[in-house]
């Protein structure tokens, strides 16, 4: 055969790497929803062409070292203060497109006053909240979203709600707040989820663009390490177990 009559096919780019985010490797655990969480956020950066005017505040936590992986300005806050932080710069620059990345450790437990009256004085930043129901950057701790009955470092004998009360739903508690403008939960366990997510975080950052005021999208992610289970198992849990006491879906818009 010819090399002349061989029909060569072109290819096509059909998936490339956000500009946003930087081509590194990330140090999360196999089967962790932080690295997808983040490509989504640089992918959004990038269709808006904000990424020369975006900041982001990243606290205490497994994501604590995010401006290692992304491609636009990064700052960090004390434990649990990142909004508290973000207003700042956001009052400051307000042309920036401001958004701060936290776990539930950071945001549900020693930042609850500082999302609580972020959220009520309708401060129009973006909260990208990733909710793995453990402290993954400690040692598998009990956090404030930890399922009941659940296992952990600290309740090894599943989360008592006698002893440690209930999981704090944190859209729900926000949603009566007349200054949050936009809520929703999504997850990222699996492909149909995570285009979910972005969906919802264009919505939420589409929110501050447009200057409605306070959003933020509760991100239902897997932990595989602390959770004691492989990646594919983790994923199926929060299909199964966790999405139905957190259910996904838009909490509130505007």
């Amino acid at each position: 055969m010819k090399k002349a009559n061989i029909q060569r096919h072109r290819e096509s780019l059909a998936f490339s790497r956000p500009k946003s985010l930087r081509d590194v490797e990330m140090h999360y655990c196999a089967g962790c929803g932080h690295s997808i969480v983040h490509r989504l956020i640089c992918e959004v950066i990038d269709e808006f062409g904000i990424r020369e005017r975006t900041i982001a505040v990243a606290p205490v936590g497994c994501a604590v070292i995010a401006y290692e992986y992304w491609d636009f300005d990064v700052t960090e806050a004390a434990h649990g203060r990142t909004p508290a932080v973000a207003t700042g710069i956001k009052r400051v620059l307000p042309e920036n497109i401001v958004f701060t990345y936290q776990g539930d450790g950071d945001l549900a437990a020693i930042g609850t006053a500082e999302t609580i009256h972020a959220a009520n004085r309708g401060e129009n930043i973006t909260v990208i909240f990733v909710n793995n129901g453990v402290y993954g950057m400690t040692g598998g701790q009990m956090a404030p979203t930890t399922l009941a009955g659940q296992k952990t470092a600290t309740t090894m004998a599943g989360r008592s709600l006698k002893n440690d009360g209930y999981p704090i739903k944190i859209l729900e508690m926000l949603a009566v707040l007349p200054g949050a403008k936009y809520l929703e939960r999504v997850s990222v366990h699996s492909a149909q989820e995570v285009m979910r997510t972005k969906r919802a975080i264009r919505k939420a950052f589409k929110t501050q663009i447009e200057n409605k005021g306070f959003s933020m999208v509760e991100v239902l992610s897997m932990c595989p390490t602390y959770w004691g289970m492989p990646p594919v198992q983790a994923a199926e849990r929060i299909k199964s177990e966790i999405s139905t006491f957190y259910p996904i879906g838009v909490v509130k818009a505007y």
